[in-house]
């Protein structure tokens, strides 16, 4: 669920189901084209997708975190501690085109890197993606990969 999806009046009723928020990260440094830019956002879409679709129901999706530097680190870790202090108990960073990992992000429960994940040649990578999400929910405990 997108988070534009979400009102004041039926929040109440819906938080107990969402526990999970999912933040993308794009990872852009403002040198794109028009055009690449288009592609990179394509490119997380299509992977956030790997996730949304099948937890629809449990994952609020939150804007995306645009651009990657050392700074907008400390932005994704602020915002990442911050939708874990309204109530949400994991928070699923995802990126397409950035070599992330827990350990950039530590206050997210867990980080999905499409580069990283690639060499996973012999799984689909919407089974990896839903098995670390389901992994992460049975484990409640910081995944990385």
């Amino acid at each position: 669920m997108k988070f534009s999806e979400v009102d004041e009046q039926t929040w109440p009723e819906l938080k107990p189901y969402f526990d999970t928020c999912l933040i993308p990260f794009t990872g852009l440094s403002g040198t794109e084209t028009p055009w690449e830019a288009t592609a990179a956002l394509e490119r997380l879409r299509d992977f956030m997708d790997m996730a949304e679709i099948p937890f629809k129901g449990r994952l609020v999706t939150y804007p995306a975190v645009q651009y990657g530097n050392t700074e907008d680190m400390k932005l994704l870790n602020e915002v990442c501690h911050n939708v874990k202090s309204i109530g949400f108990k994991f928070v699923v960073v995802m990126t397409a085109d950035s070599d992330l990992s827990i350990e950039d992000v530590p206050e997210s429960t867990l980080v999905l890197s499409r580069r990283r994940l690639e060499g996973s040649d012999s799984i689909p990578m919407p089974a990896i993606v839903s098995g670390q999400i389901s992994e992460m929910w049975q484990q409640e405990s910081r995944v990385e990969l």
